[in-house]
């Protein structure tokens, strides 16, 4: 579903992604860890097509650029770019209206509301909603089209503990049922247990790998171990 060829991408001397190659299958959940400044978001991004880069990237082996490739992508940004001026319930309106879906994302939307709690606030506009809330709308959107490929940069940060359980349980679906998913995270404990592939990624680089298909469970140490004597220099 996901192949990364060579990806790099500069912001003028500033080398902020070099050479990276992974891919991710259908059904599978991959996960991005680093710390703060590692490249994660650059990498999401240039997954998404929203900066240049040189390399390649594949989204069922469409260029990532491509409108084919784009209505098959759901994105949830670190940070929320919602309408200020449009409620939550006509941000689910407009993303049903631009992907031109049919009848059963209005009862999808409704459901994705009573999950992430905002059905209490279908009227309040975007720029009245709390960091938290606009969180959750951002997903919402991003859920909305049913996307094949599922992008999504510090999705935990902001949201309380009711919506980091429904969201792991609404990405857990997903997965079961073929949407690839990728997800960047400095905060391990939040995906342990439902990631199958774990990149690590320092200064721009990916420096470490794993797989549960092809490693047994603790074989190498646990992935907070591993991630730690890397990115703390005990390794």
């Amino acid at each position: 579903m996901l192949i990364v060829s060579n990806l790099t991408k500069k912001y003028g001397s500033t080398l902020a992604n070099e050479n990276l190659n992974f891919s991710l299958d259908s059904g599978e959940m991959g996960v991005l860890l680093g710390p703060n400044g590692a490249g994660k978001s650059t990498a999401i991004k240039c997954i998404m097509g929203l900066l240049r880069f040189s390399g390649n990237i594949e989204i069922n082996g469409l260029n990532n650029k491509s409108e084919a490739a784009k209505r098959i992508m759901g994105y949830v940004p670190e940070i929320p770019a919602l309408y200020e001026l449009l409620t939550v319930e006509e941000h689910a309106e407009f993303i049903i209206r631009a992907y031109r879906l049919n009848k059963s994302a209005e009862a999808y939307a409704d459901e994705l509301m009573v999950r992430l709690e905002l059905d209490d606030k279908r009227k309040k506009l975007g720029k009245e909603l709390s960091k938290g809330m606009q969180q959750k709308v951002s997903i919402m959107c991003a859920l909305l089209p049913r996307p094949r490929m599922l992008l999504l940069d510090e999705p935990l940060v902001g949201l309380d503990p009711h919506a980091i359980k429904e969201l792991k349980l609404i990405l857990t679906g997903l997965r079961d049922k073929g949407t690839a998913i990728f997800v960047s995270t400095h905060m391990i404990d939040s995906v342990e247990g439902l990631w199958d592939k774990a990149f690590i990624m320092v200064n721009g680089h990916i420096v470490a790998t794993r797989d549960r298909k092809t490693e047994n469970a603790g074989e190498h140490g646990s992935l907070e171990d591993l991630f730690f004597s890397i990115t703390e220099g005990r390794e």
